[in-house]
């Protein structure tokens, strides 16, 4: 009886799989051979092309994604959480700052690239069904048909995300098991009647093909062959979804029903000597009767391919926002699913992004020409940190070899790629430099600015207990609140900003019962919600430090009561009595919190700033202006809140 419960559970875990982290990557089908075969539409050996070309396709998803990512990547998991900025919160350390440069550069290629997956999977997909005849109904060709069916899909698809996925999402398994299984069955079909196809299965065809003349391009072909393993990287940043177990347990199966149909694509291009860059490929192999089945399968495979992508995205920018990379944006969680979150700025950025896409570039044999280029930079990225989580698990010669033989197979496929710069991939290299301009701007800006006024601007907050001791029970002083909350960040030597030391004894001084300085901190662990207290030596002010997780929901205000009527219940702090209101029994009285926001200070009258200085600061404090306030980002949005404006420096020291 266990056994069986234990085996019905593989298939469930092994049906999510499929149905979460393989979208991207099991939908290549639709366009990989046809641009193989489009770069080399006048080849004399068509035979040996086909043969030679699989073997590329064959050993590049064996060696990029099975060896590289399934079963060394997945290994370098952050609390079950994968992808590239996870990595790189396991890999950093002081000694290794600069590891922020390749995370930077690895997340914005990779969202660059992100953009064209919706567009590019489902133009595929919906091209298949132009004009096909199905009885008396023979549907239209041409962009004049494809291109609003597109984008139609694509509204619908991003429309409805703010509604979460988890209802629909539980189909998602069942239809790509139905997807693999279909795009294998009809593979397998032609490989039947070309079984020398099986000769790809050796790498010698896949190096030959490389130098050979009938490969018209050259080395240049590896930009064709390496959209078979785009979506890689996707399997990879989706591992917190599914587990490294169920990717361990349902890649072989997905492997193999892959190479099955790019094997029947290559058998029936042999064998009806097709050639050119009109070829549809994965459509042309199967049967009339069984061509709208396979658009309507397609289609759902690149709607579901789609959902992956932009989940992914949502999670790589809270994973960004977090670790200070990007400015902070508007997060929701439509359900109780754990870690699923909706960011709205995002989905309808890479909606208008996809749209451009379809609309700029009209078919997917064009899209493909653009497709890709910017991954292989993530794949490098990935392939430098990975570097660094061996060498701290295992001998340094084999973190060297690791990095060696896949630096320069990625290396070849960028430099394969780069030949599609003119041909589209400018629009994926566009976008990557505008996300990478965005995170230098807000993590250096940020930096910049803490370093310049860190010995200026920054006051001990032990120096100043017993003035707040004493206003605590001043009776000449207005009563403001309870509990007065700054959301400030309070160093470990207690060093806070001048500015908040202001707020609070300047002018008009605030009483408060207590004051609770709450800094904010990214938790390793992505699920993590913890905190720890220090009272500083005084009974009226608490120091609170919140790790949080970029998949928790920053509920500030509701973590700081529970938190309160904790250290009450366990006698740290006295009980406060209420007086008024609907509940007088409750145990702790009324709270505001206190937000302070920097305006943006003549920099160029500060001589001791750098040109580059005022530069990236300015930039931070323009994109601060432009994201979402920390009232909404914290969910204070309906708590008692004062919003104070400081300069950015409240003093330089002049010589």
């Amino acid at each position: 009886m266990v056994k069986e419960k234990k085996t019905g559970f593989q298939y469930a875990a092994f049906l999510i799989a499929l149905g979460i982290v393989y979208g991207d990557i099991g939908t290549s089908p639709l366009y990989t051979m046809n641009a193989i075969i489009a770069g080399n539409a006048h080849t004399a050996d068509l035979k040996a092309l086909v043969i030679g070309s699989i073997s590329l396709v064959f050993w590049t998803l064996m060696l990029i994604t099975t060896v590289k990512y399934v079963l060394i990547a997945l290994r370098a998991d952050n609390h079950g959480e994968g992808g590239i900025f996870s990595l790189y919160s396991k890999v950093r350390t002081s000694r290794l700052k600069w590891l922020i440069l390749p995370a930077m550069i690895g997340g914005a290629a990779l969202l660059a690239d992100g953009a064209l997956t919706p567009a590019v999977t489902v133009t595929s997909a919906v091209e298949g069904l132009a004009g096909q005849r199905f009885g008396d109904l023979v549907f239209p060709t041409g962009v004049d048909f494809v291109v609003p069916v597109v984008l139609i899909i694509l509204l619908v698809v991003f429309a409805l995300q703010r509604k979460g996925t988890t209802k629909i999402g539980k189909l998602f398994g069942p239809l790509m098991l139905i997807w693999f299984s279909f795009i294998g069955f009809f593979g397998l079909l032609q490989v039947i009647q070309y079984p020398e196809i099986l000769k790809a299965l050796s790498p010698v065809y896949a190096l030959e093909i490389l130098f050979s003349p009938d490969n018209q391009l050259g080395l240049l072909i590896l930009g064709n062959v390496f959209l078979a393993t785009t979506g890689a990287e996707a399997l990879y940043s989706d591992m917190g979804h599914v587990g490294k177990k169920n990717i361990y347990f349902s890649w072989p199966f997905v492997y193999t029903m892959l190479v099955l149909n790019y094997m029947g694509q290559g058998a029936w291009v042999v064998l009806h000597q097709a050639s050119g860059t009109n070829l549809n490929l994965f459509f042309d192999i199967l049967p009339n009767n069984w061509r709208l089945v396979g658009v309507v399968l397609s289609t759902i495979a690149a709607v579901i391919a789609s959902q992956a992508l932009i989940t992914g995205a949502f999670t790589l920018v809270s994973e960004a926002i977090s670790l200070k990379m990007m400015p902070r944006l508007r997060i929701a969680y439509p359900n109780a699913f754990r870690g699923q979150m909706y960011i709205s700025f995002v989905n309808w950025l890479l909606f208008l992004a996809g749209c451009a896409v379809v609309l700029l570039f009209q078919t997917s044999h064009n899209m493909e020409s653009a497709y890709g280029l910017a991954i292989t930079v993530t794949m490098l990225m990935t392939t430098l940190l990975l570097f660094e989580f061996i060498r701290s698990k295992t001998k340094l010669v084999y973190a060297v070899l690791f990095a060696v033989v896949f630096a320069s197979i990625e290396s070849l496929f960028l430099f394969a790629s780069l030949t599609k710069f003119i041909h589209g991939g400018y629009f994926t290299v566009i976008l990557m430099l505008a996300i990478l301009s965005v995170m230098v701007f807000w993590y250096y800006g940020n930096k910049r600015r803490e370093a310049l006024s860190f010995n200026n601007d920054y006051l001990s907050l032990k120096d100043y207990r017993r003035q707040l001791m004493q206003l605590s029970t001043d009776p000449e002083e207005p009563l403001m609140a309870n509990n007065l909350v700054y959301i400030v960040n309070v160093h470990d030597d207690y060093r806070i900003k001048k500015s908040v030391i202001y707020s609070l004894l300047g002018a008009r001084p605030k009483r408060a019962k207590l004051y609770w300085f709450v800094t904010i901190k990214e938790s390793i662990n992505p699920y993590e919600k913890s905190y720890s207290v220090d009272f500083m030596g005084s009974t009226n002010m608490v120091r609170v430090v919140l790790n949080l997780g970029f998949k928790v929901d920053p509920q500030v205000e509701y973590y700081i009561r529970q938190i309160a009527k904790s250290l009450m219940k366990q006698g740290y702090l006295e009980p406060q009595k209420v007086r008024y209101g609907l509940d007088k029994n409750r145990a702790i009285g009324d709270f505001k919190y206190v937000l302070t926001n920097n305006y943006y200070t003549d920099l160029k009258t500060v001589s001791q700033i750098s040109s580059w200085d005022r530069f990236l600061i300015g930039g931070r404090i323009w994109l601060q202006s432009h994201s979402v306030h920390l009232r909404y980002f914290y969910r204070l949005r309906r708590s008692d809140t004062i919003e104070e404006v400081v300069p950015l420096f409240i003093e330089i020291n002049q010589e």
